[in-house]
């Protein structure tokens, strides 16, 4: 009832924007719908303090007004039942978000969710796995269990816990996927690890959300959440691509890349341990620079990459 009331307030609040946008408050994963639950817990006990302290503050300006009804006592000093209040209230409320707290961050820890692990042991079954690499400006995600990857899309199984490991060839960027799960850094030279399961089939959008250059903007990407049986023709679809990517073909594919639109690509094989190597590399001091006639005359420079990637075998 609380969250339903807080979800009309919002509208009202918002009645001039599109709801289209308003992506934390339609969650459909098991992360998102954690972060929210948790989310409405502490607004509503913030909202206990806040509406009794701003109706007692108003209560009081009235009745103490000039010509109000409030008595005056000069010799006034202390009131024990006032100290229990202004003091017990805000200890209990903090003892209760402490206990939230700690309890929200084992539950959606990033490299231990709490919520998909008791997923995972009450469903059984394996996750999928995921390797996703930031580059600039494009997402590849690879899945190593199935020896594919693809490009600014990202398919996930209804119902089955996914597992991702995160890094990235150049500057730091955060992946997020509002309705399935929040944000976690990809850094350069590092791993970084996310989960989520995702409810109900569907297609949500996901975000770098981090600033990492001009090409920021062109860094979202499509994640369609299928049916398993989908999943598994999607997979077997994929493994047909005739396009291989090898750590050379990485290394073209890595180069700053003008992705209007976002380009999505199909990966039918790929080198065993892709995701490391690139690590590997960039810790060495391995560099894509953007090159200065990419900003300089972007039209051009997306033609050229474009017929750059159809002679080239990645």
């Amino acid at each position: 009832m609380c969250a339903k009331m807080l979800l009309s307030l919002a509208a009202l609040t918002l009645g001039g924007c599109s709801s289209d946008g308003l992506y934390l408050l339609k969650p459909e994963g098991l992360i998102s719908h954690t972060f929210y639950h948790y989310f409405i817990l502490d607004v509503v006990i913030m909202l206990f303090i806040i509406v009794p302290t701003t109706l007692l503050t108003i209560w009081a300006m009235w009745r103490y007004r000039k010509g109000g009804k409030g008595s005056y006592h000069p010799t006034w000093s202390h009131s024990s039942t006032i100290e229990i209040i202004v003091w017990g209230i805000p200890l209990v409320t903090v003892g209760i978000l402490s206990y939230l707290s700690v309890k929200a961050i084992y539950d959606v820890n990033p490299y231990n969710p709490g919520v998909i692990s008791k997923v995972q042991k009450a469903n059984g079954g394996d996750p999928v796995e995921v390797d996703v690499i930031a580059t600039d400006w494009r997402w590849l995600f690879i899945y190593p269990q199935q020896h594919i990857a693809s490009v600014n899309e990202l398919v996930v199984p209804v119902g089955v816990p996914v597992r991702f490991r995160l890094t990235s060839t150049s500057v730091m960027n955060d992946f997020l996927i509002p309705q399935l799960v929040g944000m976690i850094d990809v850094m350069p030279g590092m791993r970084t690890k996310q989960a989520l399961v995702a409810d109900k089939a569907g297609t949500y959008i996901g975000y770098s959300a981090d600033y990492s250059g001009a090409g920021l903007s062109w860094m979202h990407f499509q994640t369609r959440a299928v049916r398993m049986a989908q999943f598994a023709q999607w997979v077997k679809s994929a493994q047909q691509s005739p396009q291989h990517l090898s750590y050379a073909g990485f290394d073209r594919f890595a180069k700053p890349y003008i992705a209007v639109g976002g380009d999505r690509q199909i990966f039918g094989s790929v080198q065993p341990g892709l995701f490391d190597h690139v690590i590997d590399e960039v810790m060495r001091g391995k560099v894509w620079p953007t090159p200065m006639a990419m900003t300089e005359n972007m039209v051009n420079y997306m033609k050229k990459q474009r017929a750059e990637q159809k002679a080239g075998d990645y």
